[in-house]
Order: structure tokens, then sequence, then C-alpha cells
């Protein structure tokens, strides 16, 4: 059985250890609880900007050439990521440099820089980088589902932000925003691999003990609350469309997170799924279909997206909301329940099969709800859930005045998709 082990220091900063003996690697991961969720609409984008900008320099290491080239010339894995309430910045790579590589990550996290010069040149970078994803209509769409649910508020705004804000930020909205959000008690150092303890509170004893200790900046709440159907429909001349309908559910401390999840793999997870049945193998209409739980601090959401022939979109959407409404009506049979509890458990374990998952998985668990359950933990709350687990939750959430669809199209109208959306 894997352990993680959480110490807190009197700073606030929370560090979760996950030694592994027998594991050749390590993986050195720094979360800090902030993302698009957290930002003022006139700096929505800064915390996917501030995430690239870190790694342009810091006193010690002067340029995003000389962390590279040390980072390679380590063998590691590494890279950062920005989502809606969470950022994150790592390093993997052999446990014999493991103080090396916390040396490079908490020197990224700590002390950047924001060279004014660096920062204008990566506005170039991360506006291609938008312009990449909106010619991406089944990662666009994703956005776009954001928007249909929560309009015009923090959650309801794309995490790369707008072209716009993005050119008019300065060096200043980086510093005044670090200094609210990457703070002490707002940080989680996750080390997972060939390691001890010991060794990890030596490294932090040495990286982290002047770091300020200051309140955190604020996460807006989420308004999140719904009368009818909500439809977006964005015109792109495709030769498929994608959308994302879906339904608003839980926040992630909602104990009924278990059961929907196994809601959506019964709709979604795997080749013998009803949605895949149906969409691929039945109807030959998409290559891909999803449906998955998705829990934030104070919403959550549960959607179905699918690519699918321009001339056969309403259909699909009809026939997906069909699939729904058999789960509001008859229980799932105890072959297919315990298969997709199968499927769940093997893919969850799968998951965690290096040191970087496995830092991901507990790193996050600890930053979000300032808990870990172990593997096994969840394993038997998987377990639990009963087919009348299942249809409870479908009756609840799948509604007609909880239906949302996003969709990018050849379409113009959004009142053909209206007239549809119902159980």
């Amino acid at each position: 059985m894997i352990k993680a082990k959480k110490k807190t220091y009197k700073n606030g900063l929370r560090v979760v250890t996950v030694p592994m003996k027998d594991n050749p690697t390590v993986t050195v991961l720094v979360l800090v609880g902030t993302g698009s969720d957290y930002e003022p609409k006139e700096i929505n984008g800064i915390s996917h900007f501030l995430e690239h900008m870190c790694f342009k320099g810091t006193i010690k290491r002067p340029n995003s050439k000389v962390i590279s080239h040390e980072l390679d010339s380590l063998g590691c894995q590494y890279n950062a990521f920005t989502g809606s309430e969470y950022t994150g910045y790592y390093a993997k790579g052999d446990s014999k440099n493991f103080k090396q590589m916390f040396d490079v990550v908490t020197d990224i996290y700590l002390n950047s820089t924001f060279p004014e010069s660096e920062m204008e040149k990566e506005k170039g970078v991360i506006v291609e980088e938008i312009n990449m994803y909106e010619d991406m209509p089944a990662s666009h769409v994703q956005d776009l589902f954001s928007e249909v649910l929560y309009g015009d508020q923090p959650s309801g705004r794309s995490t790369l932000g707008s072209k716009e804000n993005i050119y008019k930020m300065v060096r200043d909205n980086f510093v005044e925003y670090k200094k609210t959000h990457y703070v002490s008690e707002n940080t989680v150092v996750i080390v997972a691999g060939n390691i001890t303890n010991d060794e990890v509170y030596k490294e932090v004893d040495k990286y982290f003990k002047d770091v300020p200790v200051t309140k955190t900046g604020k996460k807006p709440k989420t308004k999140d609350s719904q009368d009818k159907p909500n439809v977006l429909v964005k015109y792109k001349d495709t030769d498929q469309t994608h959308f994302v309908l879906g339904v608003r559910t839980f926040d992630i401390f909602d104990k009924r997170n278990t059961a929907f999840s196994l809601l959506g793999a019964v709709l979604g997870a795997g080749m013998s799924s009803r949605l895949f049945t149906k969409l691929r193998e039945e109807m030959g209409v998409a290559y891909y279909v999803r449906a998955f739980n998705q829990a934030s601090l104070d919403h959550g959401s549960f959607q179905i997206s699918a690519g699918v022939n321009n001339s056969r979109t309403e259909e699909v959407i009809k026939e997906i909301l069909k699939e729904c409404n058999k789960l509001i009506n008859e229980k799932v049979g105890i072959n297919e329940l315990e298969k997709v509890k199968s499927l769940i458990i093997g893919n969850t374990k799968m998951s965690l099969e290096a040191t970087d998952d496995i830092a991901n998985y507990y790193g996050s668990q600890e930053l979000m709800k300032k808990e870990i359950k172990t593997l096994e933990e969840k394993i038997k709350e998987i377990k639990a859930i009963t087919a009348e687990d299942i249809q409870k939750m479908a009756k609840l959430i799948l509604k007609d005045n909880n239906l949302n669809l996003a969709i990018i199209g050849p379409y113009k109208e959004k009142s053909q998709f209206e007239s549809i959306l119902k159980f």
C-alpha cells in the first residue's frame, strides 16, 4: 500500500511525502491554490501567464535557457500547468538528483523575476496558444460549456484569458498577483518517489523557511443556479460538430460525487459503455464520446461530449437524452454495475503507476479538500455504490430545466437545439 504523510509548518505550508523505496524516480511538485476562478475580469488569464513567466528567470538562474539546460542535463521531465482552481510546477527524474531538482523547482516557484523583455515576447506565445485551442473545436467547446453554465463570472471564463487582456498586462500585475496568492498557507509541496520523509523536510526547511506568512487571496463565490435550459452556439465552418451536453451537479465536498461518477461511467467510460455502443457501434456517427462528473470548490457539472456528423447532430443529442432517460426510469443491472466498478478501479490503479501521477493524486486532494484519502479508501467508496444510488442521482439531476448545451459547428441559430432539450 502506498502511504502519504502530511506535515504542516508554522507558516501554514503543507508538505506531502510519498516514499516509494523501490521506484527509481522522484517527482517534486509544488501546487498553489489559484487559477482562473480567482481572477478579476480585467486580468483574466493572469494565472496561466504567470505560470509561463516563472520559467523566464530567477536571480540564481537568470533566464529560461539556464533553467531548461539544468533540468535537461539531469534527464528530467518538467513542466507546469494552470487550471481554474490551482496551478502546479513539477520536475520528475532520477531519485539520485532529488536535491538539485528540488532546488530548481522551488527557485522557479519562489524567486521568479518576471523580466519585462521576456514578458513582451511571451505575450505572442500565449496569443498563439489561444489561437491553437480556438482551432481545436473539441477543446474550445469546453470553454463554451463553462460560459453557458456560469456566464460573466470567473468560473465562466477561459483559463487562457482573452487576447486583449494578454496584450494589456504589465509586470506589476504579476508581482501583485503572486504576492496575493503565492503564499505559504496556499501552497502544498509534494514529493513522491525514492526518498525519505526526513530528506524532504531538510530541503523544505532550507528553501521555504523565509516565505512570508500572509493571508491568501480569496476565490469569489460562484453563482450556480438555473431555471431553464441554456444553449450557446458558435458558428464555425467545420466538417464535424462538437458539443458538450450537461447539467449542474455538486461541489467537490459532496459525498454523492462517487455515485455520479459511476453514472457517468455507465454512459461513457470504455468501449462497452452505453453511449459508445450507441453512437459509434450502432449509429456510426462519432469517433469519440465521453461522459464524466467534474467537481470544483463551490460548483460541479456532469457533461457528455462528442464530435459527430454535421447532418445528424440533432438526432445524436436526442439519442443521448434517451439514454439518460433510461437511467431515470430503470436501475442499472448488476452485471453492468460490476463491470463499471471494475473499469473505474482498474483505470485508477493504472493511473497511479508513476511518481508524477501519485504526486498529483495526493497533492490535489490536500490542496483542494485539506484531506488525503488512500486508493483503498476510494475503492471502498466505489464498491459501496448501488444501482439504487445511481438511479437516485439520475432522478435528482437529470431534469429539463437543468440542461445546458454548448456547440461548435455550421449553425447560426440556437432555436433548433432549444426545442429538443428535454428528457
